[in-house]
């Protein structure tokens, strides 16, 4: 049974009354205090009806939301909890409820680089602390691929803020081809995670009509320029931007091909149920494999993507990527002969 926001504030209300023992509480009463709780939390002046409270005693009563709780009328006109040590904030967990807050944990653990997530650090201690202290050790049922030493997660929060705000920062950069790092003065976009790393999109001061991808890994510091004026591009729409390429790499002024791909039977059912890209189509199934259609631009994720299907992949076009794709083969095969001989 789904319970809003403004059903919890007026169960936790009358749970706390009710834990009240040196105080005898009418429906009146009850109402009062739910009314006021409301006020004080959502700002909702209109106040709660008689049949409101009736309806949440009885859900609090019945196994609905799994509280029973032991509510008692006595005088026929006073509220009270039976049990005086009862509350619905110290009810048990069941291990279905421990099984799914302990997934809900591992899910929330992966975004804690963001200030959103890093101030809940304190209620995730406090839920993994409660899961354990009532559920017998089992293994986990849920496991996440996470690497808690990539480097640049520590950038994650304050890019985010720069972002959001729509500020100019000085950037200490250097790539994984240069000596040292370079300051850059960019205008940040978007950030972007793929195949759990961390990306910044934005553009280049001096380059201001392109857009750049930045590697949160290659950040050595970040400087907020709060005199500079902001470059916004409205027409940037990341769900378009991204859509005709796997990965992070876009190079600009290519258009979308059409990649034909030939898998052996092995490895079809792999790429039947999980498709490289979404505008992936089967244009031929047979006893050897299938042959199916991508319509990308071609990038270096892509060219990881397929040389990672090793023997079990052929391109068969277009004739630049199968020359390509030809040529890499060529020079692990190589190192690998060299290694023999």
């Amino acid at each position: 049974m789904p319970v809003n926001r403004n059903a919890l504030i007026r169960y936790t209300t009358i749970d706390k009354c009710l834990r009240n023992q040196y105080r005898k509480w009418t429906l009146d009463d009850l109402m009062d205090a739910c009314s006021d709780a409301l006020y004080e939390f959502e700002g909702i002046d209109k106040g709660v009806s008689k049949r409101t409270i009736q309806l949440d005693i009885q859900n609090m009563r019945s196994e609905k939301l799994g509280y029973n709780a032991p509510i008692v009328v006595t005088d026929k006109k006073f509220y009270t909890y039976d049990d005086p040590e009862y509350s619905i904030t110290q009810l048990p967990f069941s291990d279905q409820d421990l099984n799914k807050l302990n997934d809900a944990v591992d899910i929330l653990k992966q975004f804690q680089g963001f200030s959103h997530f890093s101030e809940m650090s304190g209620l995730i201690q406090k839920l993994e602390n409660k899961i354990y202290t009532e559920q017998s050790k089992e293994r986990s049922i849920i496991h996440i691929d996470k690497n808690e030493h990539l480097k640049g997660l520590e950038h994650l929060n304050q890019l985010y803020h720069v972002i959001q705000k729509k500020q100019v920062i000085k950037i200490e950069y250097q790539s994984f081809t240069a000596r040292r790092s370079n300051p850059i003065y960019f205008f940040p976009y978007l950030l972007k995670e793929f195949n759990n790393r961390w990306f910044l999109v934005g553009k280049h001061k001096s380059k201001k009509s392109k857009l750049i991808t930045l590697a949160l890994d290659r950040i050595h510091s970040i400087e907020v320029k709060e005199q500079m004026q902001f470059l916004d591009d409205p027409d940037f729409d990341p769900d378009e931007y991204y859509q005709p390429v796997i990965g992070v790499t876009v190079n600009e002024g290519l258009k979308a091909r059409s990649v034909v791909l030939k898998f052996d039977r092995l490895n079809a059912p792999y790429v039947i149920t999980k498709p490289l890209h979404p505008s992936q189509q089967i244009i031929e199934k047979g006893n050897d494999g299938i042959t199916v259609r991508l319509n990308v631009i071609p990038n270096y994720e892509l060219e990881r993507v397929l040389l990672g299907f090793g023997p079990s992949l052929e391109v068969v076009s277009p004739p630049s990527l199968r020359k390509r794709i030809s040529e890499l083969i060529q020079k692990s095969f190589k190192v690998y002969c060299s290694e023999i001989d």
